[in-house]
């Protein structure tokens, strides 16, 4: 679940307005020309999007029958100007799909079905479980780029000089890691976060989840769901432990700290392995310390799995679907996304994308380990809206305004109206 990068809605706007989308594409090909797909990227503008322009020049130079028209859109805008476009007729051929918005997208009848297309000729390469999450009603609409999941990254140094060994396999290990680090180096051992992205984890520590998908419940004030939040809102006071922080640059904040040295684990995704590697704390590469994230009193350890899909818009011609297809497995194939994966840090999606050359990355290699413990997301449309209504609520029972009873209540009740046909 990579973070957005912002942009003035002014900048947006005036790119894609500029930009001929696939309705309006249709129209301006020449006969005998090569046939003009848009793509709708939504990665890092400054540290991602190099690398997919270069695949993009790649792709035109082996097909010299498409061209394709390049728009990078800001993350946290994509979502809801694809709804818009695609609403109207008027989206991109592509789309990279957060892992979450492909499931809703397909539901409305906005991408294309690619069971038995050229962008899944290599299906069974693919990691199941991602292809599986790009499904919709059995039916896949997105084939997977990068994959991510969350992990406690540690300060190997900061562990070491408080006699710590391993990481810690539970959150109560944790919180007893974090007050022997303070002890031992008077640094805080481990700095969480309000965000239900960032908590999810302790759901599946207790075996639970925000709904029962398949039961049709709302699970978020249940009873494991409740001691999920009493475990995630512990680690915010005690020795070694940082109180929470619920300013608006609370990412910031964490991350800064990390990579400098001044707390010595966090939880956090690969997005930001490249920005380890930049601090004063990972000028060492090997000091950076990954491992699944700790486990709950179930025994249960894992984090969800996020990432990105390249969709392909069902309102296109055949010829502009045609062309998408086949761009779409070039983008995901083995060869660019180990391209991909050494230039941006980002993690493939395929086994035989994980070349030696990748796995000699150690930030790349970590997250690889920890995949395997990653829990997929529910086949349900609305599935990733509902953190919303816990990003409102978790930061308020962190910062002691409201209570955990009250927080996961008002939660519960918002959720409701998100998914109207789920008992409580």
């Amino acid at each position: 679940m990579r973070r957005g990068i912002a942009a003035t809605a002014l900048v947006a706007s005036i790119a894609l307005a500029a930009t001929a989308c696939g309705g309006d594409d249709s129209g301006s090909d020449k006969a005998d020309g090569p046939v003009t797909i848009t793509w709708w990227d939504t990665s890092n503008a400054t540290n991602e999007a190099p690398t997919y322009q270069a695949l993009v020049k790649e792709f035109e130079a082996a097909n010299k029958d498409v061209k394709v028209k390049y728009v990078n859109v800001p993350f946290d805008q994509a979502q809801n100007k694809f709804d818009t476009a695609a609403g109207a007729s008027g989206a991109p051929d592509v789309l990279r799909s957060e892992v979450g918005w492909t499931p809703a997208f397909a539901k409305k009848g906005f991408l294309l079905p690619l069971d038995g297309t050229e962008a899944l000729t290599d299906e069974a390469k693919f990691q199941p479980s991602l292809i599986e999450q790009a499904k919709y009603e059995g039916k896949t609409y997105g084939v997977p780029i990068v994959t991510d999941t969350l992990a406690l990254v540690y300060n190997k140094e900061l562990f070491a000089k408080a006699g710590l060994t391993e990481a810690p396999k539970t959150w109560a290990d944790l919180k007893t890691a974090a007050a022997t680090i303070k002890a031992k180096t008077g640094v805080d051992g481990y700095w969480g976060s309000t965000q239900a992205y960032y908590a999810q984890s302790f759901l599946y520590g207790e075996g639970t989840d925000t709904v029962d998908a398949a039961a049709k419940k709302i699970t978020v004030n249940s009873a494991a769901a409740q001691k999920a939040y009493g475990t995630w809102l512990g680690l915010f006071d005690g020795k070694g432990l940082h109180k929470a922080d619920t300013t608006a640059d609370a990412y910031a904040h964490i991350q800064d700290a990390f990579v400098t040295g001044k707390v010595a684990a966090i939880i956090q995704g690969p997005w930001e392995i490249t920005n380890f590697y930049k601090g004063a704390a990972f000028k060492d590469k090997a000091n950076l310390g990954i491992a699944t994230v700790p486990a709950g009193s179930s025994g249960k350890a894992g984090a969800p799995t996020g990432g990105h899909n390249l969709s392909v818009y069902a309102g296109s011609d055949a010829a502009h679907q045609k062309a998408a297809l086949k761009f779409v497995n070039f983008m995901t194939s083995a060869k660019s996304q180990s391209q991909i994966a050494l230039k941006n840090s980002t993690l493939p999606t395929r086994d035989d994308a994980y070349t030696a050359e990748v796995k000699a990355d150690p930030g790349l290699a970590g997250y690889q380990g920890v995949l395997a413990a990653a829990q997929p997301r529910p086949a349900l449309p609305e599935y990733s809206s509902l953190w919303g209504p816990l990003d409102t609520e978790l930061p308020q029972i962190a910062g002691g305004k409201e209570s955990l009873d009250k927080g996961l209540g008002n939660a519960e009740t918002a959720i409701a109206k998100l998914v109207p046909d789920f008992s409580k």
